[in-house]
């Protein structure tokens, strides 16, 4: 096994899974999925490839000694946990999550492109979110803000954290378990980085180009007229 610094040349410690886990291990893997599932602040952590990273590392034994299941099972509950404070915070905060403006960690676009994921799949948004890079981390938001039936919210919060949180890791434990797998695990890891700060670089970039523009007066109305109508139409389910 290659020591972390295989992979630093594809960008920052904290997007390489392998650096990630080595470090802060199993606790520190349950901490970064609960901060992505539903914190404003975890969206560009690298939630897919961390968690197939975490499954052929549990398949190889080297930093996590402790069982699939039992990894699995404290996974998926920090993704469920994760989107519930989403959820309880998008409640509080309301409409005016669509007012806050721009800063360093918070960025208008996000929220208006989860609000139009949630429009279009309705509560479906809340598993097939799970499999969407920073989408994932605003639709539970959205969710709360558009005043979603909570019961209908919970059901499809654990569908899709048992999905995702524990479907992702059985995968990478799977294959990290296939010889040709096993033989280029170091080459794995890199591509699995590669993949993971792909997305969150065109993001930041695209992030950067609507901070120039601006977002209009116009788009921000629009939106908050979409959450009332989404909020007057999941307050009756």
């Amino acid at each position: 096994m290659p020591t972390p610094n295989t992979t630093l040349a594809l960008g920052p410690d904290w997007l390489d899974p392998e650096w990630l886990i080595s470090t802060f291990g199993l606790l520190g893997i349950l901490a970064i999925v609960f901060a992505e599932s539903g914190l404003l602040i975890g969206f560009f952590l690298p939630g897919d490839s961390l968690l197939f990273t975490a499954g052929l590392l549990t398949a190889d034994g080297q930093y996590i000694t402790y069982p699939l299941w039992l990894v699995c099972l404290l996974v998926t509950i920090a993704a469920i946990a994760g989107d519930q404070v989403g959820y309880a915070f998008g409640r509080k905060v309301g409409p005016s999550l669509f007012r806050r403006p721009n800063s360093r960690l918070f960025k208008q676009e996000n929220v208006l492109k989860a609000h139009e994921f949630f429009e279009k799949y309705g509560a479906r948004s809340i598993v097939l979110a799970r499999f969407v890079p920073i989408v994932r981390t605003f639709t539970p938001i959205v969710a709360g803000v558009s005043g979603m039936n909570y019961r209908t919210f919970v059901t499809y919060n654990v569908i899709g954290g048992v999905l995702w949180g524990s479907g992702v890791t059985v995968l990478g434990y799977f294959l990290g378990q296939v010889p040709f797998v096993k033989e280029h695990i170091e080459l794995i890891l890199i591509a699995i980085v590669a993949v993971s700060v792909i997305p969150i670089a065109i993001e930041l970039l695209r992030a950067r180009i609507a901070a120039k523009r601006g977002a209009s007066a116009a788009e921000r109305a629009a939106a908050e007229e979409a959450i009332r109508e989404t909020r007057q139409h999941y307050g009756k389910h």
